[in-house]
């Protein structure tokens, strides 16, 4: 299978020894080289001249080398709106997305639920993912060396690097199932790393976040909800206890992002909803230029068919109900004449133009509404779910739901996850997980298997470090 790219480019050799990828040294002074074409922070000293000591000795490059972080996420890691990112494979891997691009194309690995422990994509999510994390922790120690920045942006550079560390982790966890908690640089630890129960890493993760929620600003003081604040982090934890089925917990982080009523609202205007200044936004990535679409509408929007890679499914278009506004807005059909498939045009642009009306959303508002109505539901308080649960169903145009069990609240929500989440960072295909409903619902699928519920350990990593063993069930 040809890969997108290789993640051997992620390898390289320590006193002539070829090592995981989850101890690979970088300075930061790559991490600013990754930003030097963004648009985010601008720099005097030329990127490529700065060593780690100096990243630190001004806020304005220590911020460089967080924002060049983000720019890994957005560009080319977990949630890229690329081909190589959750939103496109996790799509694919569940039932949202048909997929109509070249076999050799790494995605239909994916698609066809065909993966091995040698296959290249699943090597390169993982090794991006630990890159990440490597950086957030050459970050933390940084900061923490520093002599130079001020207490309120050590502060709040380290909160930063936390939520992404508990972000990238979360990912991770989900996706191969117990996984290393990657906390230093020193190699000498990371080699040896081994993977740890799904509950500590859920323990880490959740420290993490409330460590990062402590110390990050109220707000994004940029205005446009592009960098990490208190309530993206609180939005994280939210859904990491509806995960870790902590129910109460769940439930009253996300009533702390939603009480936020100053901050945040939904959007009357479904077409609105992914614009870079809406008001259910909580955190979102700018384009790599300004000007520039999104990732997700370069790779979504076709003008005509048969669509060159990639079309939202039939089960997913079937599963709308009549009239609602969600398929009329954020679905949109080509025709040939003869055959009509949809993309999913939650965001509208896919051409350069002189000023980005569209971000890549991260979290938003809406979530959190889902989340306390699941908490709710799930610890016995059902008028309170279903009061959440009817909050989006009505913005959508829909009447209020007829659910009136427990189990029928709970199948409700998992169908207007469904509807309202579809193509974003795998949600589908991890609430199915959480359910328990992914054989029933991917039975139909050519190659699935209830053991790929998981993603195998990549081979080389297992090779390099056999305290990674055992390798996930069915590979």
């Amino acid at each position: 299978m040809k890969p997108i790219f290789n993640p051997k480019s992620f390898l390289f050799k320590i006193q002539k020894k070829r090592i995981p990828v989850i101890f690979m040294g970088y300075s930061l002074a790559c991490i600013l080289l990754l930003s030097a074409c963004d648009n985010f922070v601008e720099t005097d000293q030329p990127s490529s001249q700065l060593s780690t000591p100096v990243v630190f000795e001004s806020p304005t490059t220590a911020t460089a080398a967080m924002v060049a972080i983000y720019a890994q996420l957005r560009s080319s890691t977990l949630l890229t709106g690329s081909p190589l990112g959750l939103s496109n494979q996790m799509g694919h891997y569940a039932d949202e997305l048909t997929f109509y691009g070249d076999s050799e194309n790494s995605t239909f690995g994916l698609y066809t639920n065909s993966l091995l422990a040698s296959n290249e994509a699943v090597a390169t999510l993982w090794a991006s993912s630990y890159r990440v994390v490597y950086n957030t922790n050459a970050m933390l120690e940084g900061i923490a060396a520093s002599k130079s920045l001020s207490q309120d942006k050590a502060n709040q550079l380290t909160g930063e690097a936390l939520f992404v560390r508990a972000l990238v982790h979360f990912y991770l966890l989900n996706l191969y199932g117990e996984i290393p908690y990657i906390t230093t640089t020193d190699y000498r630890q990371n080699r040896v790393a081994s993977r740890l129960p799904v509950a500590k890493v859920y323990e880490l993760i959740i420290a993490d976040l409330d460590k990062a929620s402590s110390l990050l600003p109220e707000n994004d003081e940029s205005g446009e909800r592009v960098r990490p604040d208190q309530y993206t982090a609180q939005a994280l934890l939210a859904r990491v206890y509806l995960f870790d089925e902590k129910w109460a917990e769940a439930s009253n982080v996300a009533s702390a992002v939603l009480n936020n009523t100053a901050t945040y609202a939904l959007q009357d205007d479904l077409n609105t909803v992914f614009m870079n200044t809406s008001s259910s936004t909580i955190w979102q990535f700018s384009p790599f230029f300004y000007g520039s679409a999104t990732e997700e509408g370069n790779l979504y929007i076709f003008t005509a068919g048969p669509p060159p890679f990639t079309a939202l499914s039939d089960a997913l278009l079937n599963s709308f109900e009549p009239m609602d506004q969600r398929k009329i807005s954020w679905t949109t059909a080509v025709s040939d004449g003869s055959t009509t498939w949809y993309y999913a045009s939650k965001y509208k642009d896919n051409s350069s133009v002189s000023f980005s009306f569209e971000y890549s959303v991260v979290f938003r508002l809406e979530e959190q509404y889902l989340i306390r109505a699941e908490a709710r539901a799930r610890a016995g308080d059902l008028i309170g779910a279903k009061e959440d649960l009817n909050i989006i169903r009505n913005r959508a145009g829909l009447p209020n739901t007829t659910a009136i069990s427990q189990d029928e609240i709970l199948n409700a929500l998992v169908q207007e996850r469904r509807v309202e989440l579809f193509t974003e960072h795998g949600h589908r295909f991890f609430d199915l997980k959480r359910y328990g409903k992914l054989d029933s619902a991917l039975s139909n699928k050519v190659g699935w298997n209830t053991t790929d519920a998981l993603f195998p350990i990549p081979e080389t990593e297992l090779l390099l470090n056999p305290n990674l063993s055992p390798q996930n069930l069915g590979y």
